[in-house]
This record gives C-alpha cells, structure tokens and sequence, in this order.
C-alpha cells in the first residue's frame, strides 16, 4: 500500500531537519557572513551562498548524536599572487584568532569548518570568480595547491529543475529517504553529492505529470527502481560526470567494492519496496515499509496497535462469555482465542534474509524454565502455558530429531511483545535478537499479556533462512 499519510508523517517527524535546529543553523551562518564581512580577510568578498544539501533542500535530522552540516561558499575576487592555498590558510587563521571561533575552527582540503559542540557544522569554502576569464569560477584545493573549475550555482539550478519536473517536491523528499536510509542503515557508502547527481538523473521529461509521482511512495517506488535498473545494466563502476560541468567526475570517491556494495544494496531495497507498495493488506504493508526504514516509520501506530489486542479479543468473544482480557481467553479457548495476523502485527520485524534455495528444515523450540538468567535449567514448559512474572524461560532451537543445528547455521530470535502492560512501560518488541549461546537464548517474563518467541536458523555461508519454528506462545498472567 503507498501509506502516503504515514510517509508524510515520517518525513516531518523524523527525516526532516526540524525547525528548532534550521533556525540554530540559520542564525549561525549569519554570525559567520557578519564576522567574515567585518574582518581583515584579505579577498574581496562579493557574496555568500548556500551549497550542497543545504542549498538543494535535502538537508535530514542527523541519526542519534551525529552533528548535521551545511555548506558557504564565499565568493570572492582574485588576490594577485595568491597561491590556492592562501585562500584557504588565510580564511582558517581569520576565524582562529577570533575569540568566537578560535575552538571551533579546522581545516580541510577545500574549505575550513566551524563545528559548534557536535551539534551542527558550517563548511565556508572560498570560490574565486573570473580568475582567468570571464564567467569562470574555482575552488582551492589546499592539499594539492591547485585551483578547480567549479559550478556550484549551476548544479543547484540543474537540481531545482529535475525536482520540479519530479513534481510536488517528490525528488528532494525521495533524496532525503534514501539519505536517511543510508545513515539509520550504514549498509552502504555513497557521498551525498554523487547520491544526489545518481537520483537527480533518473527524473525524465514528463514526469511531472506521471501518476507515478503523484505522491511520496509511488516516487520512491519509481525513482528506486529507475536507479536499480541503470546499476544493473552496470557491472563495473561507471564514470559518473557532474551534469553541469563534465570534466568532473564525480563516482571517482568511489571504488569497485564500494560500487557493487551499493549496486547490491539497493537491488534488495528495491525488491522489499516493491514489496511494501504492492502489499494490500495495511497492517502487513506497514512491516514491510519498516523492513525498509526501521522502527521509526508508523511507530506510534503499530505500538498503538500491539496495545490494543485485549479489546479486540474482547470484542470477538463476546458471545461466547466474559473475558477480562486476552490472557483470561487463551487460558478458556486456547489458541483459537487468538485475532486473525495475530502473528504478523506491524511492530514485529520482517526478516531481513532471502530464503534457502532447498526446502526449509524444520524448527522446533523447546522452552524450559531456569533458575535465574544463568542457573540450571528445569522443567520443560509447553507454548500456550500460563505462567507468573519473575520467571525465567531457556529457549533452545532443535531439529526434529530433537539435536541443536551445527555450528554452520546460527539462530535469531524474534521475540514479540503484546498487549498494555508492556506498552505502558515502553517495552513494544519485536526485533530479532541473536542466541546467547549457541542456538540458545534466556528471556525474564515481566509483563502481563500473550507474547511470542519465533527461532530463524540462518545459514553462515550465504546468510539465508535455513529453516523458521512455529511460534511458541508464552501467557504470562
């Protein structure tokens, strides 16, 4: 399903650079144009203007404590003489021997960066106009003393372009999901100029009026699968020029085992995508798009959801007597006293592996109760048995002749809250979990409700699902 309030909502509440942190960015850049303006800095200052995400709209939240940026370019007339490096030493010792920057500034290659506690960072990069002839421009490389042909402005128009013909903003809202995705996932490298330039190329004439980017998922599902289809008929990493100004290659930060990285990833994201968008069934839509996203995407709705079991049981029983809640029914009717996807709710993670090429194996988990977190273990429990909080609970993954799975395969767990007791204390799982120890895993029992605990056997060699367990219910009353 496109679930297209729901990426709204993603996109405001945890993509998007908020407007508290905009406005701090904001004021900061224009302390530094004021200082800069009012210094001893020698060049000519003509103007200032944004650059990079922050000029092109694509500027995300940072992921947990990572600092976001943005990037000023200053342009400036020529200092007869001045080597390339000059611009760059010069502009660094301004700000060092400032009482404001004097702890905040360091230089790099092509720029110097004022980074305010870990929160934010300003990159000022001076570019020369018209060193050599008319309407021609040039940054410093400080590293190698030499001056490059730059077209920053022209790359922010070229830019501004593909996003209105992308309609409704759709391009610069997909660069921000696949940005964000980059960094909530780390499964892939890829500089945010050459991400931007790949993504801004897919856009084609006419797309402004395509049904395929009426809305934010239907772009993404598109402008994806555009991009994983050009890697695909790409095996060896190709040039990727800057549009505007050819002679510069952007995809050389990159190298082949950083390229088919990429061009891997983002065929698997293509294909749970696709998946996620095709979906019908809501509930099971919106696991599949947190395959892709994680947790944050519709959160407050599927914890809402998981909380919510006990009515919907309630409701469904009605005529056949008076339950308290869901555990009081399980403990009557037993499984059957269970919802309809009971086990498929949309707060529980969706396996990551492809599955095995043979027949999946059987699973069988066999639960015994221990004494304590690392005491010996007891006597063996049956799935659907109510038991008390405070207990223990070992897990062991087994095949059917009742023997633990070679050292080959490892075992992940998913193990899935339910119900109030454990939403009030902001305990929703439903993520895997790895073994403790080898296909092994101990859990404490804590909150009233039906949970569930499901073993994976991967297989090391390809990282594929070997074989899955039923679930085993565990009623805790």
């Amino acid at each position: 399903m496109k679930l297209v309030s729901q990426f709204n909502d993603f996109l405001q509440d945890t993509v998007n650079l908020n407007q508290t942190r905009f406005n701090q960015l904001e004021s900061s850049i224009g302390a530094v144009q004021r200082f800069l303006s009012g210094s001893s800095w020698e060049p000519k200052i003509i103007r200032y203007a944004s650059h990079g995400s922050w000029a092109h709209k694509t500027i995300i939240k940072p992921v947990e404590d990572a600092s976001f940026d943005a990037d000023l370019l200053v342009y400036v007339d020529p200092v007869d003489e001045w080597e390339p490096k000059q611009y760059i030493n010069s502009l660094y010792e301004v700000f060092r021997t400032s009482a404001a920057y004097s702890d905040k500034v360091r230089k790099s290659s092509h720029c110097i960066t004022i980074e305010y506690a870990g929160e934010r960072k300003i990159d000022i990069a001076p570019c020369i106009k018209e060193r050599t002839y008319s309407d021609f421009y040039e940054v410093c490389n400080r590293n190698s003393n030499e001056f490059e042909e730059s077209r920053p402005g022209d790359y922010t128009d070229w830019l501004i372009n593909k996003n209105s013909e992308s309609s409704l903003n759709n391009l610069r809202k997909v660069t921000r999901l696949l940005k964000y995705l980059r960094d909530i996932k780390t499964t892939f490298t890829c500089p945010s100029f050459l991400l931007t330039t790949m993504l801004g190329e897919r856009i084609q004439n006419g797309d402004k009026s395509s049904p395929k980017f009426s809305d934010v998922p239907s772009a993404l599902k598109e402008v994806v699968g555009r991009l994983d289809d050009w890697l695909q008929s790409n095996y060896f990493l190709p040039e990727i020029h800057n549009p505007v100004l050819w002679g510069e290659v952007q995809s050389k930060c990159w190298d082949q085992t950083k390229y088919s990285n990429f061009r891997n990833v983002i065929n698997r994201y293509r294909g749970w995508i696709d998946e996620a968008y095709d979906e019908q069934d809501k509930d099971e839509s919106i696991a599949k798009w947190r395959r892709v996203f994680g947790d944050e995407f519709a959160k407050a709705e599927v914890v809402e959801k998981a909380a919510r079991i006990k009515p919907v049981v309630v409701a469904a029983f009605e005529s056949a007597g008076s339950w308290s809640d869901m555990v009081s029914a399980v403990i009557a009717l037993g499984r059957r006293a269970l919802p309809e996807n009971f086990t498929k709710l949309p707060h529980m993670e969706r396996p990551k592996w492809r599955n095995a090429g043979n027949a999946p194996v059987n699973v069988r988990v066999k639960a015994n109760r221990a004494d304590g977190e690392y005491g010996a273990r007891q006597a063996e429990v049956q799935s659907l048995t109510p038991l008390h909080p405070g207990a223990w609970l070992e897990f062991s993954a087994l095949n059917l002749n009742s023997l633990p799975f070679p050292k080959e395969y490892s075992v992940k767990w998913r193990i899935t809250n339910t119900d109030a007791a454990a939403h009030e204390a902001k305990c929703m799982r439903g993520q895997f979990y790895p073994s403790d120890t080898h296909g092994v895993r101990r859990e404490y029992l804590k909150y009233h409700g039906v949970h569930m605990v499901e073993a994976y056997v991967i297989r090391k060699s390809d990282d594929s699902v070997y074989g899955r367990s039923e679930v085993f219910y565990v009623v805790v009353n």
